[in-house]
């Protein structure tokens, strides 16, 4: 074949004329330590705190496994590895991407389960997100913020009526394991099925089985539809259990900016504590007091103060959090439940002593608060359970004089025992069994007002138990008012009088 000359030549002069110059530059470095989830990196100079660098290697399903740099120190960079950590080896690649974690978010994410990352892993294909938004973000200011004075309502009576949460409030749950903490944040996300609240639970250092019987029961009530499950599981890294909670506020965040109300339960931060601690150690950070590293206060400071309600200007939406803490033999003055403590807006103190008694919720009026008060709490609950938190305390330290012989008490702190006594029974609620606002008051109208004084304290829960069905039968329309005003006008409180009459004249206790 003859070499043609002119098309040789041609070809050249294209490359010449099209020949790019330009120096592109990227910052290099490569891994020299790795193990645990966590990578030491030499030679990214120019690598920025929280930014997303990039390993040379792709996971399973062809992405660049990615890392977020948390520690830069003179010669080398420590990262938490957000991906396959099995993938990085000694002399991987690694360049920066200029770019900060970030998860997606929106209404593609309702009634699906994703990981830390906001990837599926409930098997329903992709999430069509159409927006990102970056897991640490400045919480909003002290102007942007609007006073919290509208109840969310979580459909436990002992909660509405004495520890009241208000949208974009802060509360606490606080209390040893196993004693009802989870099921009361369950609760309260069931109890949103039928409003306009978003709920988001976030689930960290739990068992996997765990957190797929918590799923099975949000489906069962139909909750699942308006709610988001983010699970960093037991199993996983430390550095995936550290970062879920972010990820959660990020999602959270998206519906406060589009004017909507979300509930977020973070369960439970003593976990997230324990793998922040986990990945500072193996970041040699230096060990403070309990082995965790001098920032673990701002851990938690900054994720919670991104619970707001906000002006119109920012979206005129709320997140309210529900962050869970778990204490070892109910020390509330141990090193991380005081910090939270601190940050939050007060807390449900669930008492183990009470959880023993057959009290669930295992509520302590005494030392759970709610600072926002009755501010957040509806006229109708304000007018009903006003006392109610008074008696129940006062009626606890009667108890233990009580003890040793009624005979000689007067006929006023016999009846305080004999009342108080009913009320604690009426405040015990199932689980899975939220109550409206209009039932929860007619039952504590009934209970507070005396007419439960001559009912068995054994047949109260019975009682409560017809009274609703007896309620739902002839007088709808009155806890629908109830429930839908929030107020308990004088004729709806005559009207509750009477069927409250009508009923215990119609069955014999």
């Amino acid at each position: 074949m003859a070499v043609r000359a002119e098309e040789i030549a041609s070809i050249l002069r294209e490359q010449i004329e099209n020949f790019d110059a330009t120096a592109t530059s990227a910052n290099v470095g490569t891994v020299i330590e790795t193990g645990d989830g966590i990578a030491r990196i030499h030679g990214l100079g120019e690598c920025l705190t929280s930014e997303l660098i990039e390993f040379n290697v792709t996971d399973d399903q062809g992405r660049p496994v990615r890392a977020l740099a948390l520690n830069l120190e003179e010669e080398t960079v420590g990262a938490i590895i957000m991906g396959d950590p099995t993938l990085i080896k000694e002399g991987t690649e690694v360049r920066t991407t200029g770019l900060v974690a970030s998860v997606p978010v929106g209404e593609a994410l309702l009634g699906r389960v994703v990981n830390g990352l906001g990837d599926p892993i409930d098997g329903k294909g992709p999430v069509a997100a159409s927006e990102h938004y970056p897991m640490e973000r400045i919480a909003p200011g002290v102007v942007d913020r609007v006073e919290v004075n509208q109840p969310l309502q979580t459909g436990i009576k002992a909660i509405d009526a004495m520890i009241p949460l208000g949208r974009g409030q802060r509360e606490l749950i606080i209390g040893d394991r196993s004693i009802g903490k989870s099921a009361i944040a369950i609760d309260a996300i069931i109890n949103q099925r039928n409003s306009d609240v978003i709920c988001i639970y976030v689930a960290i250092g739990q068992k996997e089985s765990k957190v797929a019987q918590t799923v099975g029961v949000l489906e069962q009530f139909g909750a699942m539809d308006h709610t988001i499950v983010v699970s960093a599981s037991a199993s996983e890294s430390a550095a995936l259990q550290y970062l879920a909670p972010y990820a959660g506020a990020a999602m959270s965040e998206y519906f406060m900016a589009h004017g909507r109300d979300v509930l977020i339960i973070y369960d439970d931060l003593t976990k997230h504590a324990w793998a922040y601690r986990e990945v500072s150690l193996l970041l040699r950070r230096p060990p403070g007091r309990e082995a965790y590293p001098g920032d673990v206060f701002y851990l938690h400071s900054r994720l919670l103060e991104r619970s707001a309600r906000v002006t119109e200007e920012f979206g005129g939406g709320s997140v309210t959090a529900l962050p869970v803490i778990e204490t070892q033999a109910g020390d509330v003055s141990a090193y991380i439940p005081t910090n939270v403590i601190s940050i939050t807006d007060g807390q449900i103190f669930l008492e183990l002593d009470l959880f023993n008694q057959g009290i669930r919720p295992a509520t302590n009026p005494g030392i759970s608060v709610s600072r926002v008060g009755g501010k957040a709490q509806t006229k109708a609950m304000k007018k009903v359970a006003g006392t109610l938190r008074i008696d129940l305390s006062q009626y606890r330290e009667l108890q233990a004089f009580a003890q040793f012989g009624t005979e000689d008490l007067d006929p006023a702190t016999r009846r305080q025992l004999n009342r108080g006594a009913r009320l604690t029974e009426l405040l015990k609620q199932p689980q899975f069994q939220p109550l409206s606002l209009g039932q929860q008051v007619a039952i504590l109208y009934a209970g507070v007002s005396g007419y439960l004084d001559d009912v068995p304290v054994e047949k109260v829960l019975d009682f409560e138990k017809a009274f609703h069905e007896y309620m739902a039968g002839g007088n709808q329309d009155l806890l629908n008012r109830i429930t839908t005003s929030g107020d308990l006008p004088e004729e709806d409180e005559e009207a509750l009088k009477q069927a409250i009459l009508d009923f215990k004249g119609a069955v014999a206790y």
